[in-house]
């Protein structure tokens, strides 16, 4: 059973062409990849000043904000959220510093 990011992240997807009256991803869609990609950074800003300020509700409401942006900007550059998972998997367990450093390599 999918869990509510994979569920999400299709339900995205699903939004690839729709009416942008309709859908608010279909509408930062329709304004390309560049925009998607915007967002998600201002998202992103709003999320690192709410944790900041130790606003926990606030930093709480813009962490889903991120979240649902990075998944609208992958969409609309064609990366399936699933592969993000998979790369994920395929860290756990590795320090973090080793998979840094084997990038390198």
């Amino acid at each position: 059973m999918p869990n509510v990011l994979t569920r999400l992240a299709h339900t995205i997807e699903s939004r690839l062409g729709a009416d942008e009256k309709k859908s608010y991803a279909a509408k930062l869609f329709a304004r390309g990849p560049e925009k998607c990609a915007e967002k998600f950074g201002e998202e992103a800003i709003e999320a690192i000043i709410a944790a900041v300020k130790n606003d926990k509700k606030n930093l709480t409401e813009e962490a889903a904000d991120v979240l649902f942006h990075l998944c609208v900007m992958l969409s609309s550059r064609g990366v399936k959220f699933e592969n993000v998972l998979a790369e994920l998997e395929r860290r756990e367990g590795t320090s973090g510093i080793i998979e840094k450093e084997n990038r390198k390599k």
